[in-house]
């Protein structure tokens, strides 16, 4: 499993808070499940960062959390 997603930092201190329950939902999955749940949820503090990040000057995030994933398998697999 691949969990992908956006928090966009705004004015008060929800981004805190949800990066916090991502991160805390996603561990917890990891612990409970049988197969690995990678982590793609991008924080970022504006959308210049979050384009960057989805094909810009650091890559595409989304695709190398898709790729983490199939090397997951594969390890799994042998």
């Amino acid at each position: 499993m691949v969990a992908v997603g956006l928090v966009l930092r705004g004015e008060t201190p929800h981004f805190d808070y949800v990066c916090k329950a991502v991160t805390d939902g996603v561990l917890q999955l990891n612990l409970q499940l049988p197969v690995p749940v990678i982590f793609g949820v991008l924080t970022v503090d504006n959308n210049q960062q979050a384009l960057a990040r989805v094909g810009g000057e650091h890559g595409h995030k989304g695709e190398e959390a898709a790729l983490t994933a199939l090397k997951m398998i594969a390890l799994m697999e042998t």
